[in-house]
């Protein structure tokens, strides 16, 4: 069967110390996971930034990133995990800028941006409104064929939001 793809996403865990990121690719009509899904990662890193940095350098850095993401990948839309709750306002705040800056960047490129809530991607992932990072974190890898490696959290959940926007786009 030709290697054809749906959709392809880019999908973000936002943040602006670590920016998660993934590429992910829905097959049409291939059971190409390891359990049958047509789900697949083609990329995904966690993008850090100094803390010696200005936020709006650190703000600068992160839209460079997307944006040579989105040059690279060609994504047909972007998803972003919604802040749900943080117990810092401003660090609630400047996530909130982050994913402002990333909504910017896609629309200025005509890409639809999909946006999801915690308990919508544990959902997705889980099958569990509840679940725990550790639950997301052991999932992933159960859903897509994943490299070996260490990856952050934040990069976890990058794939974690695109597998939501694939499922949900489907």
């Amino acid at each position: 069967m030709a290697d054809t793809y749906a959709m392809r996403v880019l999908a973000f865990d936002p943040g602006y110390e670590r920016l998660g990121a993934a590429v992910l690719e829905n097959h049409a009509g291939e059971k190409r996971g390891p359990r049958g899904g047509s789900e697949v990662l083609l990329h995904s890193e966690c993008i850090r930034t100094s803390p010696k940095l200005k936020f709006g350098e650190r703000l600068k850095e992160l839209g460079a990133a997307a944006e040579a993401l989105i040059k690279k990948w060609e994504p047909e839309c972007i998803a972003l995990e919604e802040v749900f709750f943080e117990k810092n306002a401003k660090t609630a705040m400047q996530i909130a800028e982050v994913r402002g800056a990333l909504m910017y960047i896609a629309a200025s490129r005509g890409l639809a941006v999909h946006h999801y809530t915690p308990g919508e991607v544990k959902i997705a992932v889980t099958g569990y409104g509840a679940s725990t990072k550790a639950a997301i974190a052991l999932m992933v890898p159960k859903l897509l064929a994943l490299p070996a490696r260490a990856r952050l959290d934040d990069e976890l959940d990058a794939i974690a939001v695109g597998i939501t926007c694939l499922a949900s786009l489907r």
